[in-house]
């Protein structure tokens, strides 16, 4: 069952410019995003920056945004992935830096990873680590079918791939996931459910 367009007149607005419109669509959208860049990042901080980054990307990109049965839900979670590619290759960089210089205590309030306790609990860390190893796109593909709902067909279209390659990806991934035990069982029975009928 695809995601259904709850936000078509809104976007509609938002083309020309209704800035309250597109604040409405922040606000049905937002939680969504976060929960995907968090998935990517596990970090509040970064998730809150690919959050923010994708919205005005939306915004700024508003005349050429591809939409799905009129949802904007599927353009903001591939470029909320995207930008958490970005971010998390920045952060390696910045950590890679750090472990080079003379070690300090660190300072009150300095843990850069201040968890969201509801949403870290909800995760599995064996599950959000083999995630991160697929493809960039076989993550979006699995988490727009597995988590958001869509059909392969309309996650297909959103990601430039035809039914039967994005078909294939996702059985890959399934298969990927599969083969480590230590995986979350719960999970990884919810996105085997997800994604029958998807095996090529």
């Amino acid at each position: 069952m695809g995601v259904k367009s709850t936000d078509d007149s809104l976007w509609q607005r938002s083309l020309n410019g209704d800035s309250d419109a597109f604040g409405s669509l922040f606000i049905e959208h937002r939680d969504r995003v976060y929960r995907h860049a968090y998935r990517l990042t596990s970090a509040v901080q970064d998730a809150e920056d690919v959050t923010a980054t994708a919205f005005l990307e939306l915004w700024r990109r508003r005349e050429s945004v591809r939409t799905v049965n009129g949802s904007v839900l599927a353009w903001l979670l591939v470029t909320a992935t995207n930008t958490a590619r970005n971010v998390t290759r920045k952060t390696a960089r910045h950590d890679q830096l750090l472990r080079t210089l003379p070690r300090t205590e660190p300072a009150p309030g300095a843990d850069r990873q201040h968890e969201d306790a509801s949403l870290v609990a909800s995760l599995d860390p064996a599950l959000l680590a083999e995630m991160r190893n697929l493809p960039p796109r076989d993550l979006t593909l699995l988490t727009l079918v597995t988590y958001e709902g869509l059909t392969v067909a309309e996650a297909a279209t959103e990601l430039g791939l035809t039914e039967t390659g994005a078909r294939t990806r996702l059985h890959r991934a399934r298969v990927r996931l599969r083969r480590h035990p230590s995986l979350n069982p719960t999970l990884t029975a919810a996105a085997a459910s997800n994604m029958e009928g998807t095996t090529p």
